[in-house]
Order: structure tokens, then C-alpha cells, then sequence
């Protein structure tokens, strides 16, 4: 690998002009040079376009077409990728500081990095940590309670990245990064925020079905009997850490 490796940062949008401008500059805005920039537009009619061809220039590839979904979109874009490591950070998602990468992708090089997530609300008021916190060391094993990693705090070596399953419409980056995490040797612990994640997406809105994708998903993972023992420690810890923090945090 190259002494300062190539990172591909892919980012899917669909009729968010609120948002956008802030994704596109947390990325443009870093301080690593080596940063190849994909956006994948689905077809936008309410000036995400427009915002977007602000800064054309600095953008690798767009591509502004209507898609079947949101993974079919992020397959597009990570056909797209040539970088030795991929990113998605998609519209309302930020990179957490403009010295994140270049803090981040330093030599020995690992197969994954991962860090911690500061969520924000659709005013951009924090949070704070998401309630499943960034694991010491992670593992396969790690999301047997829930996604311990958000999806816009792991940095994946290209080679190790399968297209999503278009099959899940709505957890199929669960499956994504449990893929990844079983072919890695090397994953690192950044020990930092590395993203912030604005709440409120599709498997929010239509959180029943992403459970049953997320079950589909850990079954295949971790076998049928594991996986509902596993599912009655999330809900009683949920229901916990509600009756404590009146949110959830995911």
C-alpha cells in the first residue's frame, strides 16, 4: 500500500437540501489530501442538486439518477470507489473534525478503523455518545446486543468490501460490516469521535421492519436459539436504559 493510502468517502442523498452542504463540507474540509470524493444523488427535486454542483469541482464522481433504494445507491457508489479504504458518509452524517482522517489513517496500517459517534438532532443539538458505546475491541461477537459501531464511524479496506444485500431495505449495512469483521486481521480503536450521525433515518421511521431485518441478519450470524436469547437481554437493557435516559440513543 501506497505510504499515504487513497480514501474513498461515498455519499447518498436523496431531497435533503437542509443537510447536505454540511455532509459535503465535513468532507471536503479535511486536512488528509488523499481523499477521493463519490456523491450519489437519487434524483433530487428540491435543490440538493444545486447545492451539490456548488462544489462539483472538488467532487470525484456524481452521479444524480433515480435508484432502487438506498443500499442500491450505496452499491453504485462503492462500484465507483478506487481508494484502499471506503467511507460512507451520507447526507446529514458529518466527519467529526476536518483533522479526522489524517489523525486517523496513519501507519501500521489496519483493515478497519472505528471510533465513537456523537449523535445530533435535526437542529444539530448534540446528543451525546450513542447508547451502545464503541466496544474496546471490536469483533463479529460485538453485535450480538445491537450495532455497537455506527455505520459513518468504520473505515474499511476496500478489498474486504462486498456490495450490500439488496435484500435488507433497511439493516443490510449490519450485514455489510459483520461480512467485513469476519475477514479482517487487523481492526483498530481509534480511542476518538470520528462522526457525528443525525437521527431520525428510514430504519427509524420504519423501525419494525428494520427489527426483523436485524433478527434475519443476526440469525444468519450467530444461529436461531443465540439469537433470541440475545434479543431478550436488547430489550431488557432498552427498556433500562429508557426508564433511566427517557431516549434511546441508538
Amino acid at each position: 500500500m501506497l505510504e499515504k493510502p487513497l480514501l474513498s468517502v461515498i455519499t447518498i442523498v436523496y431531497n435533503n437540501v437542509k443537510h447536505i452542504e454540511r455532509t459535503l463540507l465535513s468532507v471536503l474540509n479535511q486536512t488528509y489530501a488523499h481523499i477521493e470524493y463519490i456523491v450519489i444523488d437519487g434524483a433530487s427535486t428540491d435543490g440538493t442538486v444545486d447545492i451539490i454542483n456548488k462544489y462539483k469541482e472538488k467532487i470525484t464522481h456524481f452521479v444524480s439518477e433515480k435508484d432502487s433504494g438506498i443500499y442500491h445507491a450505496m452499491n453504485k457508489g462503492l462500484a465507483l470507489a478506487t481508494g484502499d479504504y471506503v467511507l460512507f458518509m451520507n447526507s446529514g452524517d458529518e466527519i467529526y473534525a476536518p483533522a479526522t482522517v489524517e489523525k486517523l489513517l496513519r501507519p501500521p496500517y489496519a483493515d478497519v478503523y472505528y471510533g465513537e459517534t456523537e449523535m445530533i438532532n435535526q437542529n444539530l443539538l448534540s446528543l451525546g455518545k450513542r447508547r451502545h458505546q464503541a466496544p474496546q475491541n471490536l469483533g463479529i461477537n460485538s453485535f450480538k446486543y445491537g450495532m455497537p459501531v455506527s455505520h459513518q464511524a468504520i473505515y474499511v479496506r476496500k478489498n474486504l468490501a462486498s456490495p450490500y444485500n439488496t435484500t435488507y431495505q433497511l439493516s443490510a449495512d449490519i450485514d455489510w460490516t459483520l461480512n467485513i469483521l469476519q475477514k479482517a486481521k487487523t481492526i483498530r480503536n481509534t480511542q476518538s469521535y470520528v462522526a457525528k450521525y443525525m437521527v431520525g433515518g428510514l430504519s427509524k421511521t420504519k423501525h419494525g421492519q428494520s427489527l426483523k431485518e436485524r433478527f434475519i441478519i443476526m440469525k444468519s450470524y450467530y444461529g436461531l436459539w443465540h439469537t433470541l436469547f440475545y434479543h431478550i437481554i436488547i430489550a431488557f437493557n432498552l427498556a433500562g436504559y429508557w426508564v433511566i435516559n427517557k431516549k434511546t440513543n441508538d
